[in-house]
């Protein structure tokens, strides 16, 4: 290609980036123009995992609130009452809520004095409970099913502030686990954001680090950089018997039970009215609209152009075969045929194989090459973005079920086209590289597993790429609620100290 055409088309890739796939790989933080100036309504990630510990239960991490920067008092980021936070599942396959909790929360401020002095801070002395009396700005919620009231007053944790006000968080946050008469666990509080991605390299034209040299406007390669590393998020985690959340009302003990498929997506609804009145207040009324939602991660980043990315937002899963075209040729794959021309070149139409993973799910059928517990089997012929997870999969204690491995093995980041089928896209675990996953699938890189048992492209070096961020900057927990502590604001991280600017 000459000097002159190689310009041109990185102009074209970079108009096409810019319109149609702003936000791509920050899961979902900030994806759309409308959520990114209501980050209190912004669903940033979705997971969906059989609990480890647990097998005969589903974990549920809903994650809200992008990028908090830990230091950022002293308000810090609570939930949002005037917002409805949501979690649906689909049990029968048609895309549509079977159940869904709703998480609605309150604040109760109280005025204190610090030494005799009104206080602006959020607290009057270290916090050592959830019910700890120095905490001046509570939160609590009320949990529902599907519209019954099923816990009230639940307490949140406070944010991690720092070893005068916070001195145990562990300890602390521990607290605000809720267990229910049937079992149900519930938390919601601030938790590290367990999504890593180099945002830095991705924004700047698609880079990816370790590719560098590959790219048409190369650099010298360098290890990735976790955008997301640092800042912490607000989490909703629910923990529920699967005989809770089944068609048949049983736990599923087979991979080919038809009741054993779950599809779940998270959503945050507001009032259509919102006045602000003279006190400072804020009312709300009128029906509810949805302003956000998210089931696989990265398809408003990824697959859905900038142009719809609010409409999207809007639209409940059973409507999605509107989308379709945009899997079927998925602008993004255009965009790395161009920026790096080193690619064994994927096809950018067509692509059932994106369809299928994505919007309607995989049908593995039993076969000799995939042993009965490890198979996955995803059904359902609509299409609809849906975080599917075959509940009849059990993991062992790490987490993982890998392919042709006795005892399950050792977890893979790249889940399932490593041979892990218990990681995504069956599900989500916290510790899927789903940035890496899914960049693979879209240049048709889908790994010797997937290629061996459905029969789709594994082209190299596309099955080689990858941001070069491949795990989380906090360890995960054990026990639920599983998703990593938040980071304190005293430590911030975020800063970088220089020289003193004064003589």
């Amino acid at each position: 290609m000459s000097t002159r055409s190689r310009a041109a088309a990185i102009i074209g890739a970079v108009v096409i980036a810019t319109m149609s796939i702003t936000g791509v790989f920050a899961s979902s933080h900030r994806e759309a123009p409308l959520i990114s100036g209501d980050p209190s309504a912004d669903n940033t990630d979705l997971y969906a995992f059989v609990s480890p510990d647990d097998p005969n239960s589903l974990t549920i991490i809903a994650n809200y609130v992008p990028l908090q920067e830990p230091a950022g008092g002293p308000n810090y980021f609570p939930f949002d009452p005037t917002v409805r936070y949501e979690i649906h599942i689909d049990n029968n396959g048609d895309a549509k809520t079977d159940i869904r909790y709703d998480f609605r929360f309150k604040t109760k401020a109280k005025t204190a004095n610090f030494a005799g002095i009104p206080t602006f801070l959020y607290n009057d002395g270290p916090i050592t409970s959830v019910t700890d009396a120095n905490w001046l700005a509570k939160q609590t919620y009320s949990a529902y099913r599907n519209g019954v009231i099923i816990a009230s007053s639940v307490r949140t944790p406070p944010a991690n502030i720092g070893p005068r006000s916070t001195p145990d968080y562990a300890t602390t946050a521990a607290g605000a686990v809720k267990t229910l008469a049937n079992g149900t666990k519930l938390f919601a509080g601030q938790r590290d954001d367990p999504f890593f991605v180099d945002l830095g390299s991705i924004f700047d034209l698609a880079g990816l680090r370790p590719f560098n040299g590959l790219h048409a406007i190369p650099l010298p390669a360098a290890a990735g950089v976790d955008g997301v590393g640092g800042f912490n998020t607000n989490a909703i985690a629910i923990r529920v018997p699967l005989q809770l959340l089944t068609k048949d009302g049983k736990a599923p003990t087979d991979a080919n039970d038809p009741d054993a498929v779950l599809g779940i997506w998270a959503a945050s609804s507001r009032q259509k009215i919102r006045m602000f009145n003279a006190d400072g207040t804020v009312s709300t009324s009128g029906p509810w609209q949805q302003v956000s939602r998210l089931g696989n991660p990265l398809i408003n980043e990824v697959i859905i152009p900038r142009n719809k990315k609010d409409a999207w937002n809007a639209q409940p899963p059973y409507a999605d075969a509107q989308f379709a075209k945009y899997y079927l040729a998925p602008e993004i794959t255009a965009v790395a045929n161009v920026l790096y021309d080193a690619l064994d070149t994927p096809a950018t139409a067509n692509r059932a194989d994106l369809v299928a993973v994505l919007l309607t799910g995989i049908d593995i059928p039993m076969s000799e090459t995939v042993p009965t517990g490890l198979q996955f089997t995803f059904t359902g012929a609509t299409k609809a973005d849906l975080l599917r997870v075959n509940t009849g999969i059990k993991p062992n204690s790490a987490g993982a079920c890998v392919f042709g491995v006795t005892g399950g093995g050792t977890p893979s980041r790249l889940g399932a086209i490593d041979g892990d089928l218990c990681g995504f896209p069956n599900g989500r675990r916290l510790l899927d590289d789903v940035t890496d996953i899914e960049l693979r699938a879209l240049v048709e890189g889908y790994g010797p597993t997937l290629n061996a048992v459905l029969g789709v492209p594994n082209r190299t070096p596309n099955n080689l790429l990858g941001d070069g961020v491949d795990d989380n900057d906090m360890p995960f927990l054990s026990a639920f609620p599983y998703a990593p502590t938040p980071h304190a604001g005293y430590e911030h991280t975020h800063h970088k100290a220089g020289p003193n600017p004064m003589p």
